[in-house]
């Protein structure tokens, strides 16, 4: 009788074992992975691509429409620097070879006709939108507007309301609907003031007064930050914009009067201290021309201040003679 003598390598020889199935254990990383992918990213939100106000809906027409422009060059680009890398590439023996080549017409007038005629347009489009969209431009509309005068403190932003006497500190409440005229100003270092619905930026510099008209036409509570670094507590410096109906906001200005606090020059120089996650604050009362006073804090003239808009300014540009006709300076 003979025996079986097979070995273990005989028995392999039958065919591959068959690989087994990955388990649950394997799966669960992956599918914890996209778990929180997805937890992640459903958080983001492209403020400035959702608007909730008419300067926002038309900085974010004017964005798309120069994107899509600038995409008809750049996608042809990019398909044809593929094209080419594969049609002519050493083993193609059946592309054109033409090592002598220097110059193609038609090629000439592709290359710079369409990009000529990009830029044309673009000027055209942005130098129209440009001036539509004048930060400076006050907003048409038969509603009187607000005005909030915005100073940027270290790393805090103070409001004050100059036509019901009452300020704020790190909450901006305005009426829907009504346009708001911002006039802005920073104790010290330099800030970007940036409600990205609502639309524009400007700088807030210190010593200087800067414009700015935005309206909301949707209540909604929008995110309101500094758009330039301006020291360590730079990521903390934003505030909420509160966006309501005229009596609601006209009851935050009740509620604002009825607070314990007051905005004094004592008060003011606490808060130019630097300083950062300050809470929201509701001041009763305001110093006078305390805006005025930090604009003109670096303006002083042997003791008087400087301003193009006082009497006395105005008068001495009365005294001022006029150039005489057909005369021109070199």
């Amino acid at each position: 009788m003979l025996k079986n003598t097979a070995g273990p390598a005989d028995k392999n020889r039958q065919g591959p074992l068959p690989r087994p199935s990955p388990g649950p254990t394997r799966r669960f990383p992956t599918l914890l992975l996209c778990t929180c992918l997805s937890v992640l990213l459903s958080g983001c939100n492209l403020e400035l691509l959702n608007p909730r106000g008419s300067i926002g809906e038309q900085e974010k027409s004017l964005i798309l429409v120069a994107l899509f422009v600038m995409l008809m060059v750049v996608i042809p680009v990019i398909v044809l620097t593929l094209w080419f890398a594969w049609r002519y590439r050493e083993t193609n023996t059946s592309a054109a070879y033409a090592p002598k080549w220097a110059h193609s017409t038609r090629i000439e007038v592709v290359v710079w006709g369409i990009p000529c005629v990009i830029v044309a347009c673009l000027a055209v489009l942005i130098w129209d939108s440009t001036h539509k969209l004048d930060p400076y431009r006050p907003l048409p509309s038969q509603v009187k507007p607000v005005q909030v005068d915005v100073i940027a403190l270290n790393w805090k932003w103070l409001f004050i309301y100059p036509e019901y006497g009452v300020a704020s500190l790190n909450q901006l409440a305005i009426p829907v609907g009504t346009p708001v005229n911002f006039l802005r100003t920073a104790e010290s270092m330099m800030n970007q003031f940036f409600i990205p619905q609502l639309g524009s930026m400007v700088y807030a510099m210190a010593g200087m007064q800067t414009r700015l008209h935005l309206i909301a036409d949707t209540p909604g509570i929008y995110l309101g930050q500094s758009a330039a670094y301006s020291g360590p507590g730079f990521s903390d410096m934003h505030f909420k914009t509160v966006a309501t109906s005229r009596e609601a906001f006209d009851a935050w200005i009740q509620a604002a009067r009825a607070s314990s606090q007051a905005l004094d020059l004592k008060t003011y120089r606490t808060l130019e201290l630097p300083s950062s996650k300050d809470p929201v604050t509701l001041y009763a009362a305001v110093a006078p021309k305390l805006f005025d006073q930090v604009v003109d804090k670096y303006m002083l003239a042997y003791g008087q201040i400087c301003r193009a808009d006082t009497p006395e300014s105005l008068q001495a540009f009365q005294r001022v003679p006029p150039a005489p006709a057909g005369r021109m300076e070199q």
